[in-house]
């Protein structure tokens, strides 16, 4: 994986054997991505580094991160919910999260037409961060498989240590039984997240 920012834009994230290489995403959107870098430094936000992407802060707080992807190129945002989203561009990053936090474009000339509005946006986000306004928490609340709630009742142990996860790593071990037809299998699952769940480790975390 990469360790600076400049590499991004011409490689890739180095997280796949497409690094450096013609079907790099990175290199298909290099037009598109270059442009949201170009608005995120207009808007005054600082350029890091973080998990392979150019991130981009502000009042010490993460505001954007680029991305770029085999279907698409895109701009996340951090503590979205906070955004007043009024050209509605958000979407969810994926059909089990919460929050609308992504921008995706599917052509480079896409960042033009929308630049007054993404800028809107981040300017808003910065705003946020520099009085410290935070998103309101989620309470969420989840169905359990009963597999997991027949296993929770037999076992204390793994009872108190799923209780004590986040609401976001207990949601993970809910997606990954409910995808299971199967009661034998969800009971197999159960059986083999239980080291993770002691260990206070979502159901995808290594």
């Amino acid at each position: 994986m990469i360790t600076e920012v400049e590499p991004f834009f011409s490689d890739g994230c180095g997280r796949c054997a497409r690094f450096a290489t013609a079907e790099c995403s990175a290199r298909i959107w290099a037009d598109g991505l270059a442009q949201l870098r170009k608005l995120c430094l207009a808007a005054g936000l600082e350029e890091t580094l973080r998990w392979g992407h150019p991130c981009y802060q502000h009042a010490g707080r993460n505001i954007a991160l680029i991305g770029a992807f085999r279907g698409d190129f895109r701009l996340s945002f951090f503590n979205a919910a906070l955004l007043a989203d009024t050209a509605k561009l958000l979407e969810k990053p994926g059909p089990n999260s919460q929050t609308a936090s992504v921008i995706r474009f599917a052509a480079a000339h896409e960042v033009a037409a929308q630049k007054a509005m993404i800028l809107a946006y981040l300017r808003e986000a910065m705003q946020h961060a520099e009085t410290g306004t935070m998103p309101p928490k989620t309470v969420l609340t989840l169905e359990l498989p009963e597999e997991l709630t027949d296993a929770l009742d037999f076992d204390p142990e793994l009872a108190e240590a799923f209780e004590a996860l986040t609401p976001g790593r207990q949601r993970s071990y809910v997606i990954a039984l409910s995808s299971a037809k199967k009661p034998e299998t969800r009971i197999a699952r159960i059986a083999k997240y239980r080291a993770p769940i002691l260990a206070g480790k979502g159901a995808m975390e290594r």
